[in-house]
């Protein structure tokens, strides 16, 4: 996997290599680069209404229609990316400024201008005490899921509500919830004998009806790689304050997971669990307990050429009213992926996301994609 150094949560996405335009200046090296990307995506609907945060559903699947068609971005927005970094006595020094926007629309003649700025973080540190990180970026927990999904180069479950003005889902909320952006605080330490640590004092997150608390959100993550396999463990934690109909309660969720490389063979797998996790962002069903799983295996036909299928599920184990009779959102996804420059990869993808109803209910949307990605 080559190193992608537009930005944090691009450096370990895919096999595709990127190249910043870097500019010295002094002690100075400004470096700047970015992605673009599009696809066709059709998708229906079918089944039952079942209810809550249903991805399947035809509101949230089709935009209220039996079947769409939309070419927008895929998971990943485009964007630009400009980072900068230097040798100031003993630490070294860095920023990142990532300003994202989206390809569709539901207008031929309005701006898009609709902006996106998920990054925008300083760094300083050393190889003897490791990196701290100040700034608004990605979050810990789930980074390693979403960043080991093939569908990261593509479109994974192409919801019409998400897509349109915004991004495609992947597997979030159907295997593995969103990392996130967030203002931090973050430490990441210097790598031994194959095992790093990383910890983050985030800013707290309102999802209504509940307001964020007066205490930071707290993720972290212990990993290791060595030999083609990398394994990790997280965690994340938050209070949210209730109102006068719903009672205060602390999001809580445990992940751990690993993947494995030999040769063109790949796999992944991943486990979150816990209370609050919600389906699209942190808290968003309340204090549910809920279970995330997600399975991934990949074969590289040729140097270019790769192979992918990978099923995801994200399952409630509580039946009350923030979810809405949602029991659970499950995504398959094979893929092809082309890469045809050390820049430029194609991708066509087909798959299917299915919704379950407490009471029995079930949609499904049946979809696929094809378009491609573009870094420099």
């Amino acid at each position: 996997m080559k190193k992608i150094i537009l930005a944090s949560s691009i450096a370990l996405m895919g096999s595709t290599a990127a190249h910043a335009v870097d500019l010295k200046a002094g002690d100075w090296t400004v470096s700047v680069g970015g992605i673009v990307n599009a696809y066709y995506t059709q998708v229906s609907c079918s089944g039952d209404a079942v209810g809550g945060i249903a991805l399947a559903d035809r509101g949230l699947g089709c935009g209220g229609k039996g079947n769409r068609t939309t070419i927008g971005n895929g998971l990943l927005p485009s964007g630009l990316i400009t980072s900068v970094k230097s040798r100031q006595g003993e630490y070294d020094v860095g920023g990142t400024i990532g300003i994202m926007t989206a390809t569709s629309t539901d207008s031929a003649i309005g701006a898009n201008s609709a902006v996106d700025v998920r990054q925008g973080f300083f760094t300083f540190g050393n190889g003897s005490m490791g990196t701290i990180k100040l700034g608004r970026d990605y979050g810990i927990f789930g980074s390693s899921a979403i960043l080991g999904d093939m569908t990261l180069l593509g479109a994974g479950s192409p919801n019409r509500a998400t897509q349109q003005g915004r991004v495609t889902l992947g597997h979030i909320g159907a295997g593995y919830s969103y990392l996130g952006t967030y203002g931090q605080i973050a430490y990441t330490s210097p790598a031994s004998g194959g095992l790093t640590f990383s910890a983050a004092l985030v800013s707290p997150v309102d999802a209504a009806p509940f307001t964020s608390g007066s205490s930071p959100q707290f993720q972290g993550q212990v990993g290791f790689g060595s030999d083609g396999f990398k394994g990790w463990v997280g965690a994340k934690t938050q209070k949210f304050d209730g109102n006068a109909t719903n009672a205060d309660f602390t999001m809580s969720g445990a992940e751990i997971g690993g993947s494995f490389t030999s040769g063109p063979f790949g796999v992944l797998a991943n486990v979150q669990t816990g209370k609050g996790l919600g389906i699209l962002s942190d808290g968003d069903q309340g204090n549910t307990k809920s279970t995330n799983y997600f399975l991934q295996g990949t074969y590289k036909v040729t140097p270019q050429v790769k192979l992918g299928l990978n099923f995801g599920e994200s399952k409630n184990r509580d039946q009350n009213a923030l979810t809405g009779n949602l029991e659970s959102n499950s995504n398959v996804t094979g893929g092809v992926y082309y890469s045809i420059t050390p820049s430029i990869t194609l991708v066509g993808e087909i798959g299917q996301t299915r919704s379950k109803g407490f009471n029995g209910t079930s949609s499904r949307l049946s979809g696929g994609s094809l378009g491609g990605i573009f870094f420099f």
